[in-house]
């Protein structure tokens, strides 16, 4: 088994130069198990949701930014750039079972499975129509929700009010 030193990712004997790689890197032999090797290729919410997974199960794992991806992580406090995950190459299996597990990975030829129950459920009910709502509909829906809003919390104090005065008059 070869593997890439820039991308991590592993190939067979047979290859000499990483794919992946724009440069064709040169592949090496891989000899220690404890080796960081790709997994898979995630961001934001994916990203934490596999890191987690594999972190329950207990297998090790890292990130590392694609290169020469960009981000906007300077502006928006957040990254947004996708990012490969590496596990040791040991337990390289094990994380692939358990992001197959979680539907993070997806086997070659795998279809998705959907739930029968909900396909009855789709096919008996029927179709919904969404309006959209004009400019002048949604102001007349916020200035309602406003007065009901204000209603309410009259309301509510004047029903404190009317309850306060109820215990008052029992001990006064």
């Amino acid at each position: 088994m070869k593997y890439c030193k820039k991308c991590k990712r592993l190939f067979g004997d047979s290859e000499q130069f990483c794919p992946e790689c724009k440069k064709h890197y040169p592949l090496e032999a891989l000899t220690d198990n404890n080796t960081p090797v790709y997994l898979a290729s995630a961001s934001n919410f994916e990203l934490d949701r596999i890191q987690a997974a594999l972190s329950d199960s207990g297998i090790p794992n890292a990130t590392q930014a694609k290169p020469k991806s960009i981000s906007a992580e300077a502006v928006t406090g957040s990254n947004n750039s996708e990012m490969d995950i590496l596990v040791p190459y040991s337990a390289l299996n094990a994380a692939r079972d358990v992001c197959i597990g979680i539907g993070a990975i997806k086997i070659d030829g795998e279809e998705t499975v959907v739930d029968a129950q909900n396909i009855d459920n789709a096919e008996n009910s029927e179709p919904s129509e969404i309006e959209e709502l004009s400019p002048a509909k949604k102001t007349t829906v916020k200035i309602i929700s406003a007065i009901l809003l204000i209603i309410l919390f009259c309301a509510v104090i004047w029903g404190t009010d009317f309850i306060t005065g109820l215990i008052k008059g029992f001990f006064g």
